[in-house]
């Protein structure tokens, strides 16, 4: 099985019959494989005997580098690039120079286009809370939870592209087929839910991000480490083909003959996770015909809540019932939940399917602005009155930000801008209230303590009791790790 390196002494669902170090290649590990996927000809024994193995694990508690501030993640990424001059940077020069050419002596050259005039936030900046932090009037309702998050101004990327941009801020690489934050998280410390994946991906509604799933895959990390994506959207099955057709039902000599044949291809391949991870997924599958739909079965919930997350509003509402089933998963031992806020970049109709707003921010902003606003303040609401908010790290991001100047001779459009934009954490032990490095006074590039997504991954594995450095794997003659050679913590956002 992949198990988790020695050095980052954690447990991971099952208990470890043999510990090593992740400097041992991949083959030293075929033993245990083999006897592992060999007792799969038990039957049903050998999975009683795993559901046992399971529950002790459950028991056993996870072993960290240092005590752990939080104990799951529930990941917000808004995909297209928020403009952080209209949401949560506040430029009082650029209001002042509204108007003005950004670029007089014609020099610069924006991702897409040329700048255009210094253009404003599209919506008034108050402060709020007792920490008094500015907050744009695009997120009233977030502007009530001001002083439980702590904002990270001077983030920065290395790509002005959508999908590398985004493969950057999930994995800490530009490149795809890095280990996403997920799947080192799970890695790492497994997970506290018997029948329920330890990672789960809640995609928008409208479809997958850019990048797809690639922004929640493993990697060179075991297969099994992968996002399992649940369908959130009302009156749906929460997971595709989760229940075998009727006919299948009793067909005992097709399993025994799966498992000869699994038997059979891994002992051929004993380096290869894919299938063990299958395998993993089969018996997951099992489990989850019971318990996914008690998870996402929300006619439990009280009218307040069903409220709180606007779930019959049209816009809101299938954003807010992602954050409510990111909530009760968490509340069932999910380790890490991801939630999409915005799909793939298309071409806009009435509004864009994300936040990258190039022709017009009042309009794209002003819709996504109000869907988040309502989602991910009912969940820090509803987290904070579950007694869950301590416990669980909250964390919201985007790719890129984008240009503090119109975009060329559209005069409502912002182009990307991979030098500035911000993100913000709330819970999890994190200081609220509080706000982290600073942009320039027209919030054009990151001026103090420029944030890369390796220090923000390293804060947030701090919190969760892991040390980045250590926390590793050996691929390719390399000990990789979510962080490269980078990253530290930023001790300002731990309380």
């Amino acid at each position: 099985m992949g198990c988790v390196a020695a050095k980052c002494g954690s447990h991971g669902p099952l208990p470890r019959i043999t510990q090593f170090s992740s400097t041992m290649k991949p083959e030293a590990l075929s033993p245990s494989r083999r006897s592992f996927l060999q007792s799969l000809g038990c039957g049903f024994g050998t999975m009683a005997l795993g559901g046992l193995w399971a529950k002790e694990a459950m028991g056993n508690q996870v072993a960290m580098h240092h005590p752990a501030k939080a104990k799951a993640v529930i990941q917000i990424f808004c995909p297209g690039g928020i403009s952080q001059v209209d949401t949560w940077d506040y430029k009082p020069e650029l209001a002042k120079r509204n108007g003005t050419p950004f670029d007089p002596d014609g020099k610069l050259q924006f991702f897409a286009s040329k700048p255009g005039n210094c253009q404003g936030s599209y919506w008034k900046f108050r402060r709020h809370g007792a920490c008094g932090r500015w907050m744009s009037d695009l997120f009233p309702r977030l502007a009530t939870c001001v002083d439980d998050m702590a904002f990270i101004h001077s983030m920065r990327s290395k790509s002005a592209l959508h999908g590398p941009a985004m493969f950057m801020m999930n994995s800490g690489f530009i490149l795809p087929g890095f280990p996403t934050m997920g799947a080192w998280v799970t890695y790492g410390l497994g997970s506290e839910a018997e029948n329920l994946p330890a990672f789960v991906v809640l995609p928008d509604p409208r479809g997958l991000p850019p990048g797809g799933v690639l922004n929640w895959g493993p990697g060179f990390l075991p297969a099994k480490q992968q996002g399992t994506t649940m369908e959130a959207g009302a009156g749906k099955a929460p997971l595709a083909d989760l229940f075998p057709p009727q006919d299948f039902k009793g067909r005992t000599g097709d399993t025994q003959l799966l498992g000869l044949l699994n038997k059979r291809h891994a002992n051929k391949r004993p380096t290869n996770s894919e299938l063990e991870a299958r395998i993993k997924a089969y018996e997951m599958a099992a489990k989850l015909q019971l318990s996914a739909p008690e998870a996402t079965d929300i006619t439990g919930e009280t009218n307040a809540t069903r409220k709180l997350f606007q779930l019959e509003d049209e816009d809101i509402g299938p954003f807010g019932r992602q954050c409510l089933l990111a909530r009760r998963l968490v509340e069932r031992g999910v380790r890490f939940v991801q939630i999409f806020c915005g799909a793939e970049n298309t071409t806009a109709k009435k509004v864009r399917p994300n936040w990258d707003s190039h022709e017009n921010v009042p309009r794209d902003h002003g819709y996504w602005g109000r869907v988040l606003d309502g989602g991910a303040s009912a969940l820090l609401k509803d987290l904070k009155s579950h007694g869950l908010l301590d416990e669980t790290l909250v964390i919201c991001t985007t790719e890129f930000g984008r240009q503090p100047a119109a975009q060329g001779d559209r005069a409502l459009g912002r182009d990307h801008n991979a030098g500035a934009f911000t993100a913000w954490l709330a819970g999890g032990g994190t200081k609220g209230g509080i706000s982290y490095g600073t942009t320039d006074e027209l919030g054009w590039k990151a001026a103090e303590d420029p944030t890369y997504s390796y220090d923000f991954h390293a804060t947030a594995l701090h919190l969760l009791g892991i040390d980045h450095k250590r926390l590793t794997y050996y691929n390719n003659g390399i000990e990789r790790r979510i962080t490269d050679d980078h990253g530290h913590i930023i001790h300002e956002l731990i309380a």
